[in-house]
C-alpha cells in the first residue's frame, strides 16, 4: 500500500507539471506576444498549437511504447525532454525558437501522459482503488490548473514571462528521480516477442500531424484553401492506409478490435467533441480580459482562479453520484452544465463586466467539467487489460489532444473570420473581436451539446458496474482497499 502511494505521488507530480504548463502559457499569452514580436493572434496561437500538433500525434505512439519499453522508462524521457524544452522556451529570442520548443514540450508530454495514465491503471487494479485513484489523479488536474493560473499571472507580472516556462525544471528533475528510485519498469507481460508496429506508427502519426497541421492553418489560408484541404486529405489517406495495416498486422499497435468495447469508443468520441468545444475556454477570455478589459497578467490569473476551483470542487462531487449510479449521469449532466456555460459566454459584450458576464459562465463551465472528466477517463477504461492500458490511455489523451487541436484552430477561424467581416463593415475592433468570440462560444456550446447525445445514446446504465456503481462495490467488498486520502495529508 504504501508503494502504491509513493508511485502516485510520482506520477501525479509529473501530471502537474503538464497542467501547470498548459495554464501558465495561457494567463502569459498577451505578455508573450508583445515580448516577442508576435505578429498576430493567428500566430500567437502556435504558442499553443505547436504543443498540440506534437502531443496529439504521438501520443498513440507514446501509449505503446510504454507497454512495450517499459512505462518508468518512457516517463523519465518524457520528463526529461519536458525539461530541456522548458529551458529553450524559457531562453528563448523570438517567436521561431519559442514555437520549435512548445512542439518538443508537446513530444516530452506525448510521452509523459500515457505513462502517468497507464501507471496508475497498472498499479491500481481493484475496481475502488483505481476509481479513488483516478478521482486523486483528476483533482491534482484541477489543482495545477489553479496553480497554473495563478503562478502564471504572478510570475509574468512580477518578474517576465520567461520564469512560467523555468519553473518546470525543478519539477521535472523531482519527477525523473522519483521515477528512476520508486516506479518499477513494467511492461506488456509479452514484450520479449513484441516489436513496434512500426508501419502502422509512422503512418498513425503522420497522419495525425498533417490533420492536425491542416486544421490549424485553416485559421490563416482559409477553409477554402487548397492547401487546407491538400494536408486534410493526405492526413486521411495516412489514417486509411494505418487501418489497413492494422487489420493485417499480427501485432499491432492498436488493436481495432479494442473499439468494439462501446463504452470506450463513446468515451473517445465524446470526449473529442467536449476538448473541442470547450478549450476555447482556455484562449479567447483570456484574450478578452487582457485586451478589451485592460486586465493585467497578475488579473487575469486571479480572474481565472475560480475555474479550476469549482471544478475541484465539481469533480468530488462526481465521485458521489458515480458511486451511486455509475459514471453515465455525470458524464451528461457534466456536458449540458458545460454547453450552459458557453452559451453564457456567446452573450458577452465590450461593456459585460467580470461578474456579471464571465463569471458565470466560467463557472457554469468549471462545474460541467468536473463533473464530466473524471468519468470520461473511467468510462474508456472500461474491459482494458493490463497489457493494454498504454494504449486505452494513449486513445483517451489523442482524443483530448485531438479535440483540443482541432476545436481551438476551427472556431479561432471562425472568430478570425467573422471580426474581420464586421470590422469591414465598420464595427469597432473592440466590439468586433468580442462578436468573433461570442460566434464561436455559441458553436462551442453546440457541439457540447452533441457530445451530451454521444454519451446518452453510447454508453448503457450497465456499464456503471464496472465503474463504481452499485454493484461493483458489491462485488469488490473482499477486495483490499487502498485509502489514498490520508497521502494527500502527508
Amino acid at each position: 500500500m504504501a508503494r502504491s502511494k509513493t508511485v502516485l505521488w510520482i506520477v501525479l507530480v509529473a501530471q502537474f507539471m503538464v497542467v501547470l504548463d498548459a495554464t501558465i502559457v495561457t494567463v502569459a499569452l498577451p505578455s508573450i506576444g508583445s515580448g516577442l514580436g508576435f505578429d498576430s493572434q493567428l500566430q500567437l496561437q502556435w504558442v499553443i498549437n505547436a504543443y498540440i500538433l506534437l502531443f496529439g500525434g504521438f501520443l498513440l505512439f507514446g501509449g505503446r511504447a510504454g507497454d512495450l519499453m517499459g512505462r518508468q522508462r518512457l516517463l523519465v524521457i518524457g520528463l526529461a525532454l519536458f525539461g530541456i524544452s522548458s529551458a529553450i522556451n524559457g531562453f528563448a529570442q523570438n517567436p521561431e525558437t519559442l514555437i520549435i520548443g512548445r512542439a518538443v514540450q508537446g513530444l516530452g508530454g506525448a510521452l509523459i501522459s500515457p505513462a502517468v495514465l497507464s501507471i496508475i491503471i497498472v498499479t491500481f487494479d481493484g475496481v475502488k482503488e483505481r476509481a479513488k485513484a483516478l478521482g486523486v489523479f483528476s483533482a491534482v488536474t484541477a489543482s495545477g490548473s489553479a496553480a497554473g493560473m495563478l503562478a502564471g499571472g504572478v510570475l509574468t507580472e512580477w518578474l517576465d514571462w520567461r520564469a512560467i516556462f523555468l519553473v518546470n525544471l525543478p519539477i521535472a528533475a523531482l519527477a525523473i528521480i522519483g521515477a528512476l528510485k520508486s516506479i518499477p519498469n513494467s511492461r506488456n507481460a509479452a514484450e520479449g516477442k513484441t516489436r513496434m508496429d512500426l508501419p502502422g506508427a509512422i503512418t498513425i502519426t503522420a497522419g495525425l500531424l498533417l490533420l492536425v497541421y491542416g486544421v490549424v492553418n485553416a485559421a490563416e489560408w482559409g477553409w477554402g484553401s487548397g492547401k487546407v484541404w491538400l494536408f486534410i486529405g493526405g492526413a486521411a489517406v495516412l489514417i486509411v492506409l494505418f487501418l489497413v495495416i492494422e487489420g493485417v498486422s499480427k501485432q499491432p499497435l492498436v488493436r481495432l478490435g479494442i473499439f468494439k468495447v462501446r463504452a470506450l469508443t463513446s468515451a473517445n468520441l465524446a470526449m473529442i467533441l467536449m476538448t473541442g468545444g470547450m478549450f476555447v475556454m482556455m484562449f479567447f477570455p483570456t484574450l478578452y480580459l487582457a485586451q478589451v478589459k485592460g486586465y493585467s497578467p497578475i488579473e487575469v490569473g486571479l480572474a481565472y482562479l475560480p475555474w479550476p476551483v469549482a471544478m475541484a470542487v465539481a469533480g468530488t462531487m462526481a465521485q458521489k453520484i458515480i458511486a451511486k449510479a455509475g459514471p453515465k449521469p455525470a458524464l451528461w449532466i457534466g456536458l449540458l452544465i458545460l454547453a450552459a456555460g458557453l452559451f453564457h459566454l456567446g452573450l458577452l459584450d465590450a461593456g459585460s463586466s467580470y461578474a456579471g458576464g464571465v463569471l458565470p459562465g466560467m463557472l457554469l463551465t468549471a462545474i460541467g467539467a468536473g463533473f464530466a472528466w473524471a468519468a470520461m477517463f473511467l468510462v474508456a477504461s472500461v474491459g482494458v487489460q493490463p497489457e493494454e492500458s498504454g494504449l486505452a490511455s494513449g486513445l483517451i489523451n489523442t482524443s483530448q489532444q485531438l479535440g483540443s487541436a482541432i476545436g481551438l484552430a476551427a472556431l479561432s477561424s471562425v472568430a478570425a473570420a467573422y471580426t474581420a467581416d464586421l470590422i469591414a463593415g465598420g464595427t469597432g475592433a473592440n466590439e468586433a473581436l468580442v462578436e468573433g468570440f461570442d460566434r464561436s462560444f455559441m458553436i462551442a456550446g453546440v457541439i457540447l451539446l452533441v457530445s451530451a447525445a454521444v454519451v446518452i445514446i453510447g454508453i448503457r446504465s450497465s456499464d456503471g458496474r464496472h465503474l463504481g456503481g452499485p454493484e461493483a462495490q458489491a462485488d469488490s467488498e473482499n477486495a483490499p482497499v487502498i485509502n489514498l486520502e490520508p497521502a494527500l495529508g502527508d
